[in-house]
């Protein structure tokens, strides 16, 4: 590929600046913040463009695409989850872009006829709608849908009828994939949304509120039950018992440690819940668990990382739920991070039994203990060195259902029984054997400063006989751990003979909280400093060289790379930067970067605006300088990272860039950070994987 230079659209480089805390900040592409303004969209129009004509001309696209397809064109169905005869479960049928909703009337899973209760492309052909998030009613008489449309993840409720798919309730709209809560008569639910817009709040994501409903009833009508008063970008989730007894609301302000609040509405009126403190103020992440039936004086657990970075289980009571009544049940492990509990029946004793799932460096374990005593009982064996999804449990039952993937496998459902013990394939989900021609290790290698990290390196002969080109990739923020899982385009591109490096960067939380904080707020450059140091040891063990390394990262992933793009702009041969955070000046004014103020700190605060302007890559792109091809990405209808950003990165770098390749623009239309159609998937990482390999020599008919 060659530089567009003299084909870039102009952007004019205004004498934009201001003084925050004393220091000037230069910002020659502020206009480019308004996406209605004629400069913007003739400019953006122009990128499009230019980016359609050099798109044409990378000859492997298709192969690429075709390849990526290969790799996607399968059916899969998604975890059931059972109420009372029915099985209610996801199902995407090969050639199809969005999974439907079905249901079946056998419990047992086998043998009865499935009818699809919402197919979205019924909703919209044009595919721009997505169901969010689903919830049947306690005894499958109903369920609840939230459906968003054109990437915005704003959503609307609806309650459909699971007997006839007919619609029984709403839409209601103001909801954001939100939690909800059914309460046994199934005429009532819990669900969180922001507040009215004729109130002038609400509209711009923020400003949720709980509420309680009654189906039949305007949404006008609903009783706010808690939030009010609350920090706008307060995030809440709902959760009742299935005997109706306990709700549970959490509160965390923005990606903030949770509050926990208990309620018995056995004990209170339903619209008004007396919310009583679990947790409150605590800089630590805990979840409550309560087994059905349980009274005031018995036992519940929490899943906590208080005095515990990798996390333990504590117990306590309703009717005592304050931190100094937690008694540690099972302790903290030294070797390995708890990221989940599900509890299950005993079918034979009836007691209340733990299900725990743990990261050992990014690999998943699941362990059995007994609630009583916490002592461990067993082991629920995995088909590999993996990952799994959370564990889904019918309420007061026996059976959990999950999902287990890993990078050679893709995700294939599995059932565990406590009668016996025994992890099965799921009947309708059949157990998918490894794809063949790729391999994956884990090694690890030293930071900058000496700390020891992990990365998982995929490839087709697990080895590193000789240098390949090299996709590098992480994400490292938010506590988000880095597990294996199967990703077509990491297939793709190591059965062509490249390969992938995945980084367990610090800022995730594959290694617990303290892992997390370590690439927090003012230890961000730790994140970045791992990732050079990672693609320092790709090149001295042999697995790759300097002309052979591209990087690509998505959202928190993509301001990682385009911070390793403008601090170290001659290590890499290639970029593509996704629905990235740009301008860490200005992220607070657009998007839901008000609520991303605990992991990344804010401009208000001279020291934090220090180390933000420190790595802020629009910030730091220089006149001048050789900079790799770089391929920005991202999406018109994006409510968590506004376009703008990609935006003035792009204008940024074509204006400053002495390098030979392009700086590109992907703009998609009527998407979003979010889900969208698997076909729209499929062309996205068909574009990113042609751009990058045509800067690093790689051809998909290649072969290790």
């Amino acid at each position: 590929m060659t530089s567009p230079r003299g084909q870039y659209p102009q952007a004019i480089r205004q004498a934009a600046e201001e003084s925050l805390h004393g220091l000037r900040i230069q910002d020659p592409y502020r206009w480019l913040e308004d996406p209605a303004d004629p400069r913007t969209l003739d400019w953006t129009d122009q990128q499009e463009a230019l980016y359609q004509a050099e798109r044409s001309a990378w000859a492997d696209r298709e192969l690429w695409r075709a390849s990526l397809a290969s790799l996607t064109d399968d059916e899969r169905v998604l975890l059931p989850q059972v109420r009372g005869d029915r099985v209610f479960l996801r199902r995407l049928r090969s050639g199809e872009d969005h999974p439907v909703l079905f249901v079946t009337e056998d419990a047992a899973g086998r043998g009865s006829v499935e009818r699809a209760l919402l197919d979205p492309l019924a909703i919209d052909p044009a595919g721009r709608t997505v169901l969010e998030a689903w919830e049947p009613s306690p005894q499958g008489a109903l369920v609840a849908c939230q459906l968003s449309s054109r990437g915005t993840e704003d959503s609307s409720l609806v309650v459909i009828d699971a007997s006839t798919g007919s619609t029984v309730d709403g839409p209601i709209g103001g909801l954001r994939r939100s939690s909800l809560a059914w309460l046994p008569g199934e005429d009532m639910l819990y669900y969180v949304r922001g507040v009215p817009s004729g109130t002038g709040r609400g509209a711009d994501g923020y400003h949720r509120r709980v509420y309680l409903h009654r189906l039949g009833t305007s949404a006008d009508d609903d009783i706010m039950v808690f939030g009010d008063g609350r920090d706008k970008t307060t995030f809440y989730t709902v959760a009742v018992t299935p005997d109706g007894r306990w709700l549970t609301v959490t509160a965390a302000v923005g990606t903030s440690p949770a509050d926990v609040y208990l309620a018995d509405l056995w004990a209170s009126p339903l619209g008004a819940p007396r919310l009583v403190p679990v947790q409150e103020g605590a800089q630590c992440r805990s979840r409550l668990y309560i087994a059905p039936g349980t009274g005031p004086d018995d036992p519940m657990w929490l899943r906590t990382d208080l005095g515990a970075p990798r996390g333990r289980v504590v117990a306590c009571t309703p009717a005592d739920p304050a931190k100094a009544a937690w008694r540690e049940l099972i302790p903290e492990r030294p070797d390995a991070t708890l990221t989940d509990m599900s509890i299950v029946i005993d079918p034979v004793s009836g007691r209340p039994t733990a299900l725990l799932t743990w990261l050992r460096h990014a690999v998943a374990e699941i362990t059995v203990h007994d609630l009583a005593d916490g002592r461990q009982t067993g082991v629920v064996p995995l088909p590999g060195t993996g990952s799994v999804s959370a564990l889904v449990v019918p309420p007061g039952g026996h059976e959990a259902w999950f999902a287990y993937t890993d990078h050679a496998t893709p995700m294939c459902g599995l059932h565990y029984d406590a009668a016996d013990g025994e992890v099965r394939p799921w009947p309708d989900a059949r157990a998918d054997p490894a794809v063949p021609g790729v391999r994956a290790s884990q090694v690890s290698f030293q930071s900058h400063d000496g700390t020891t990290v992990r990365m998982f390196i995929i490839s087709a002969g697990g080895r590193p006989d000789q240098p390949r080109p090299a996709i590098i990739t992480g994400y490292g923020g938010f506590g988000h751990c880095q597990v294996p899982a199967f990703s077509p385009y990491q297939v793709a591109w190591a059965r062509a003979g490249g390969i992938v490096a995945e980084v367990c960067l610090r800022g995730g939380g594959e290694e617990g909280e303290e892992w997390h904080r370590a690439g927090q707020r003012e230890n961000k450059q730790n994140v970045f400093d791992d990732f050079d140091a990672a693609a320092g040891h790709l090149v001295e063990a042999g697995w790759s060289s300097p002309g052979q390394l591209a990087i690509m990262g998505t959202s928190n992933g993509g301001l990682l790379v385009a911070a390793a793009l403008t601090q170290h702009p001659e290590r890499y041969a290639a970029v593509v930067c996704k629905d990235a955070l740009l301008d860490m000046v200005r992220y607070e004014r657009s998007g839901l970067g008000l609520s991303w103020r605990p992991e990344y700190g804010t401009a208000d605060d001279p020291d934090q605006l220090r180390v933000l302007l420190s790595y802020s890559p629009y910030h730091r792109v220089r006149p001048g300088t050789v900079y790799p091809p770089v391929l920005l990405t991202a999406a018109d209808g994006d409510t968590r990272v506004n376009p703008l950003h990609a935006r003035k990165m792009c204008a940024a770098l074509q204006h400053a860039s002495a390098g030979s390749g392009p700086v590109l623009l992907r703009l998609e239309r009527d998407a979003g950070n979010g889900m969208r159609a698997q076909s729209r998937v499929t062309e996205l990482h068909a574009d990113c994987l042609a751009f990058l390999a045509g800067q690093v020599g790689l051809a998909p008919g290649g072969a290790w």
